[in-house]
């Protein structure tokens, strides 16, 4: 896969190329090695009904297995949800991530655009709770989307966001990357992928 877009939230991917440029060598060569695996989902929704769609899970299952491979692991933390002038208590509650290694927490993200915005608020809890320092949210761009089903979103909307809210949430660095299968591997919308790359290269 290629990396179309990097969008650097307060300093998100200047830290990480000076504090952890180890950690961001082995999260851009993880994208770059999922290759195409193929339109294995074959849709069942009524506006692309029969077309042969990339699956969001087979792609989650193949970047599990990238950085589990490389000694990213879970990051997890228990809690139980107390809030005031309320009796009841909620025991066994938690919030988690997939992969974190060194102080960079990092998410992959193929659901729906509150899933990538839930992201960011996991961010910020692990970066108050003085677990990590950065954190990294790699999320398909508008063309990869597109050849997916109708429930998963694209990191233009969430970029579009965070730009809009002026650096106000979240309060902790973070890098989005915008990912896309690689040119050679599948060509659709070629010339208008081809036009972003070169753009990029620039």
């Amino acid at each position: 896969m290629d990396v179309v877009y990097t969008y650097s939230h307060l300093g998100g991917e200047e830290i990480l190329l000076v504090r952890y440029p180890k950690l961001y060598k082995e999260i851009m060569n993880v994208i770059k090695s999922i290759d195409n695996p193929g339109k294995n989902k074959i849709s069942k929704e009524k506006t692309m009904q029969g077309e042969q769609l990339y699956s969001p899970p087979e792609l989650n299952r193949l970047f599990k297995e990238r950085f589990n491979k490389i000694d990213w692991s879970e990051l997890k933390d228990f809690y139980d949800i107390k809030i005031p002038d309320y009796p009841h208590i909620i025991k066994g509650a938690f919030k988690q991530c997939d992969f974190f290694k060194d102080n960079v927490l990092v998410e992959v993200q193929f659901g729906k655009y509150a899933f990538m915005f839930y992201d960011l608020a996991k961010f910020q809890y692990f970066y108050n709770q003085g677990k990590i320092k950065v954190g990294v949210e790699i999320v398909p761009c508008h063309f990869l989307q597109s050849q997916m089903s109708s429930g998963v979103s694209y990191g233009e909307q969430l970029v579009y966001d965070l730009e809009r809210l002026s650096k106000n949430f979240p309060s902790v660095p973070v890098m989005i990357v915008l990912m896309d299968m690689s040119l050679e591997s599948d060509k659709y919308m070629i010339d208008e992928r081809k036009e972003v790359r070169k753009v990029r290269e620039e």
